[in-house]
């Protein structure tokens, strides 16, 4: 009999509601395992007609690995069996902010927020130090972030994260997002916005946030820390300091219009990839490790395996496996990626 039952949020997205549960299964079995060292199996299964992921470990859960179960991608509800009836369990997510953090954004070409949980959890597991992405120190960067899904589950994990973006429509509509959301929270931080120079070169803007989930941590130095830099993520010389982040998750160009702007589309996303890489790999401490979404209708799998070791990263697992790959729509076949920056 399994440990734990997990009832899955409904996606809103019909296409990913019926591939999630895949997704999550196999999020579970990762990120349990090497957070608790147990071999875990999951299963779907069904109790009066609804549908659960049944989860066993070879070990008892500790206080760190229940979070990490109550931490997954779209886990409703847990619950153990007794017999035929269902006792719930409360989750105890790492969660510091409310949903609408997430949620509340909706915008076409928006990232599915549970698919880029999913992302930074996997992300997590296959760095060195997977703990950090439950304890709040995971140090987190995506260099291209768009209007913000991964800042803001960073944010919600109680991380401190960098964004990278070169659309000003995408920063400037981000930075008027999360300035009302704070104030309408009525959460104590700072907010601060301006130009972006190095050496007496304009560079772009930036937009960096200092918040607290109460005026007490606030007070104590217990933060958070946003930092989005309007630049283009080909050329960060100077900009950011090396070997400070844990993990780097984006997703990748799809080389099609799909709701993003600029230079995001306007180029192959393989030779943007090529160009950026450089400047990514060193931002990477030892044992960090890169997650990313691409489309595998303008880059395959072994094509993005070999650029990522051509750039110095190791490649986790097999790139051609087909675990994550799932339907966007017809011109977006999604997949996801890993790789670990052994140096």
């Amino acid at each position: 009999m399994p440990a734990y039952l997990l009832l899955l949020e409904p996606s809103p997205n019909r296409v990913y509601r019926e591939v999630a549960p895949t997704l999550v299964a196999e999020e579970a079995r990762r990120l349990l395992s090497v957070v608790t060292g147990a071999t875990v199996e999951v299963e779907p299964t069904q109790r009066a007609g609804a549908h659960y992921l049944g989860v066993e470990l070879t070990e008892p859960l500790d206080a760190v690995g229940f979070q990490a179960l109550s931490s997954l991608s779209g886990v409703y509800a847990i619950f153990t069996a007794e017999g035929e009836l269902l006792r719930p369990v409360a989750a105890e997510r790492v969660d510091r902010y409310p949903s609408d953090l997430l949620t509340i954004q909706k915008y076409q070409g928006k990232t599915n927020e549970q698919l880029t949980r999913t992302l930074l959890n996997l992300t997590a597991a296959v760095s060195a130090h997977p703990q950090r992405l439950l304890d709040g120190t995971l140090t987190v960067l995506d260099p291209m972030c768009g209007r913000g899904t991964t800042l803001n589950l960073a944010l919600t994990y109680g991380l401190n994260v960098t964004g990278i973006d070169l659309d000003k429509r995408d920063f400037e509509e981000y930075e008027r997002f999360l300035k009302t959301w704070l104030r309408q929270h009525r959460y104590k931080h700072t907010a601060d916005s301006g130009s972006l120079r190095t050496s007496g070169r304009h560079r772009g803007r930036r937009f960096d946030v200092t918040v607290a989930p109460t005026k007490e941590e606030f007070k104590q130095g217990d933060v958070q820390r946003i930092t989005y830099l309007n630049t283009d993520t080909t050329d960060l010389d100077g900009l950011l300091k090396p070997r400070q982040f844990d993990v780097l998750v984006t997703d990748s160009p799809y080389g099609v219009q799909h709701g993003s702007h600029g230079d995001r589309i306007a180029r192959n996303p393989l030779e943007l990839l090529e160009d950026a890489l450089p400047g990514w790999v060193p931002l990477l401490r030892r044992g960090g490790a890169l997650g990313m979404a691409y489309n595998r209708h303008v880059a395959s799998p072994d094509q993005l395996g070999e650029l990522l070791e051509g750039h110095g990263l190791a490649v986790v697992g097999d790139p051609a496996d087909e675990t994550f790959r799932h339907r966007v729509d017809a011109s977006i076949d999604r997949d996801l990626i890993f790789a670990t920056r052994p140096d």
